[in-house]
C-alpha cells in the first residue's frame, strides 16, 4: 500500500488552524491531533508527506479576486516570515518532508504537486487539512480528475460547521473518494 501512497496535509498553518487568527477555520484545531496520527503513520512507513500550504505576498497582490478586500481589511494573512503563515509547531515537516507553496484552493493549480508527485509514482492520495469547502475539495477533484485514488480522512479534516463538513463529505464520497476516519485508515 505504501509504495504508491502519498500524505497531503492541506494548510494547517497558524492563520487557518489557531484561535484568534484572521482566517481560523472553528474545527481546525480539534484535527491536529488526528493529522498527528496519520502523519507519524506516514513517517513509519518512509512514505511521502505534502505539506501544502498556502502563501500570499505582502501586498495582496496574488490574493483571490474575492479575498482581496478581506486581506486589506485583516492587515494580510499567511504572509512568508510571519508566524501565521508558519505550519503548526506539533506538524512542522521533517527532513526529507515536502513543503509545497499554493496561492489558490487546490494544491494542483499552478504548483508542481502532480510533477512531483508523477515522478515519485504515486497513485493513491490520502488527504486531510482544512478546510473542507475550498481547498479540501479542490484538491480532491484535481486529484479525481488528473487520475489519482484519493482518500479522505474525514475526521481529520475541518470546516467551520459540522454540516459543512458533512454536505462535503458527501460530495466527495459521489466522486469516488474514499471517505474513512482517523481510526479505520490507521488499521
Amino acid at each position: 500500500m505504501w509504495s504508491h501512497t502519498a500524505l497531503l496535509i492541506i494548510d494547517m498553518q497558524n492563520d487557518f488552524v489557531l484561535p484568534g487568527a484572521p482566517v481560523c477555520v472553528d474545527g481546525a484545531l480539534e484535527t491536529v491531533p488526528r493529522i498527528t496520527k496519520v502523519l507519524n503513520r506516514f513517517r513509519q512507513a518512509k512514505a511521502p508527506v505534502f505539506h501544502v500550504v498556502r502563501e500570499y505576498r505582502e501586498d495582496g497582490s496574488d490574493v483571490e479576486a474575492n479575498r482581496q478586500d478581506f486581506f486589506r481589511k485583516t492587515g494580510g494573512f499567511v504572509v512568508p516570515g510571519t508566524t501565521g503563515c508558519e505550519i503548526v509547531a506539533v506538524l512542522k515537516p521533517l527532513p526529507g518532508e515536502y513543503r509545497l507553496v499554493k496561492n489558490r484552493y487546490s494544491g494542483f493549480m499552478n504548483t508542481e504537486l502532480d510533477f512531483m508527485l508523477r515522478r515519485l509514482g504515486i497513485t493513491r492520495l490520502v488527504v486531510c487539512g482544512t478546510q473542507y469547502p475550498n481547498c479540501v475539495r479542490a484538491t480532491l477533484f484535481d486529484a479525481v480528475a488528473l487520475g489519482y485514488e484519493g482518500v479522505l480522512v474525514t475526521d481529520a479534516a475541518s470546516a467551520q460547521t459540522p454540516e459543512i463538513a458533512q454536505a462535503n463529505i458527501l460530495d466527495i464520497q459521489n466522486i469516488g473518494v474514499t471517505c474513512v476516519e482517523t481510526d479505520v485508515f490507521l488499521r
